[in-house]
């Protein structure tokens, strides 16, 4: 039987180093070694060709590029210290696009880079997306917050006093919203344990929808002077529904099918 073969894995991510915050970046010496450059001069000229391209492209030259001293063995177990630059991999794309394209470890690495880049390109996008939404959760939820005292005052204007009687009252507006679903429902349908809180692991659009229902019936119990529990139920739970409508015409997710998300 034939051994299988090993992975290959590109001579480019062998060389592949990883700072302490976990972002990857290469040494100019190694990445000069890869790209068969046998005297390093020739290749101090495709970086600085590089770095122009890098200011041109409209990015700081020093956040991609990183001169150090780097040590490098020598004979009978010796380091010497000599000039590198780090370089990260935006900045390794460049130098392969100003580098010899004769030589086919070039265009290969001109293809691993244009990848990797782009890859890098995607996740710092979805990272920016990410820390978007948590901002916008983050507002979200202090104004709910906010106006949930607001509107806990406008249900104790209706005769909503008792704690369980407001209890009873927040789950009509869930039950409005959410198609028949209390409190305890909607914790069974997204996973969460009792003592986690449901608008800590909603999505803005979860959220926002909470707070249009929140802001429009104590503005609807001040509005119309609703008196008595079951009246301000019955309130809360017919805005509820109509924010539910609205979100159905809209063609919008239902809030029972949003997923729920890590805490805020």
């Amino acid at each position: 039987f034939e051994k299988p073969s090993a992975v290959h894995v590109s001579p480019f991510e062998r060389i592949r180093r990883t700072n302490k915050a976990g972002g990857d970046y290469w040494s100019s010496r190694e990445f000069a070694t890869v790209l068969e450059y046998g005297d390093y001069r020739n290749f101090e000229a495709v970086i600085e060709k590089a770095k122009l391209s890098c200011f041109n492209s409209g990015h700081r030259i020093e956040d991609h590029f990183v001169d150090v001293t780097d040590m490098i063995p020598i004979g009978k177990g010796g380091r010497r210290a000599v000039n590198t630059v780090f370089m990260s991999r935006y900045a390794c794309y460049l130098t392969v696009q100003n580098a010899d394209p004769r030589k086919e470890i070039v265009a290969q690495g001109q293809t691993y880079f244009a990848i990797q880049t782009r890859r890098q390109e995607i996740e710092d996008e979805l990272r920016e997306e990410q820390e978007i939404e948590n901002d916008r959760r983050l507002l979200l939820r202090n104004e709910l917050k906010r106006h949930n005292t607001q509107l806990a005052d406008a249900a104790k204007g209706a005769g909503v006093i008792e704690p369980i009687d407001y209890a009873i009252f927040q789950n009509h507006g869930y039950m409005g919203l959410y198609g028949g679903m209390d409190a305890k429902d909607i914790h069974k349908n997204k996973g969460l344990k009792k003592s986690q809180k449901i608008l800590d692991h909603m999505g803005s659009t979860e959220l926002a929808a909470n707070l249009f229902r929140a802001t429009q019936t104590e503005e609807k119990l001040r509005r119309d002077r609703v008196r008595g529990k079951d009246a301000a139920n019955a309130t809360h739970k017919e805005v509820g529904s109509k924010v539910r409508q609205t979100i159905k015409e809209l063609g919008g997710t239902m809030p029972e099918d949003l997923p729920a998300v890590d805490s805020i």
